[in-house]
């Protein structure tokens, strides 16, 4: 922080740490939020791709593995359409979105708190300019006819000063909150798209009995391996 900077602050009145310290928080909860959701962010279609593939080559359980060794919230729903493949069509929908109703909170957590902060900066900055302007009328008052426009300036200096910073720093919480929240949206469109795509996939194109021979097949091959 160079010497412009802390003259700002200082300058600004004791309502820039504040604003300094809600910029820190909201830095902080932007960074965490975003590496968490890239980390969920997957290629839906050629995942599901995947997917399809080992149910046609009857391997259920290694499909199941894809599924919890993929990251993210979309591998979370095709586990629990998987599990359920035998089901009636409702059943496997119902717990399909019982999966996604699971992970939305996780992809929205702390977000909510990103917009509150967006919005109490602004009023910190005004807070400040209130303040400012009060400074400085009361110097006038107490340096009555020996007032001059120095005076008068510092406080005004102060309080247009907190009112910046509020405003910068509301802006580019606000346009953080907004690229969180679009993907956020996208992760929630791609467990829509790929729950729905696979839930197609097993009343329409998969036979039944392929499944259940797979799931058969793995589990005696397990049984001989342990024996």
């Amino acid at each position: 922080m160079n010497l412009l900077e802390l003259s700002l602050i200082e300058n600004g009145g004791l309502l820039m740490w504040p604003i300094m310290a809600v910029s820190l928080i909201s830095f902080i909860i932007v960074l965490e939020r975003a590496l968490f959701l890239h980390r969920g962010q997957i290629r839906p279609v050629e995942f599901i791709a995947g997917i399809k593939n080992l149910l046609e080559k009857r391997r259920l359980i290694e499909a199941l593995t894809v599924c919890e060794d993929t990251p993210g919230p979309v591998g979370a729903v095709v586990k629990a359409g998987l599990l359920n493949y035998d089901q009636t069509e409702s059943r496997i929908r119902g717990v399909m979105q019982s999966a996604a109703l699971v992970e939305i909170p996780d992809l929205e957590r702390r977000i909510g708190t990103l917009a509150a902060l967006a919005r109490i900066c602004p009023l910190l900055g005004l807070l400040g300019t209130v303040i400012g302007l009060m400074k400085a009328f009361f110097n006038l008052q107490a340096e009555g006819a020996y007032a001059h426009m120095g005076i008068l300036a510092g406080g005004l200096g102060e309080a247009l000063i907190s009112t910046a910073a509020g405003l910068s720093v509301a802006i580019v919480v606000h346009l953080a909150h907004h690229f969180l929240n679009g993907r956020v949206r996208a992760l929630v469109h791609d467990m829509e798209w790929v729950g729905n795509d696979l839930l197609q996939y097993l009343l329409r194109e998969l036979p039944e009995e392929e499944v259940e021979e797979g799931a058969d097949h793995e589990a005696g091959v397990g049984q001989r391996s342990v024996g």
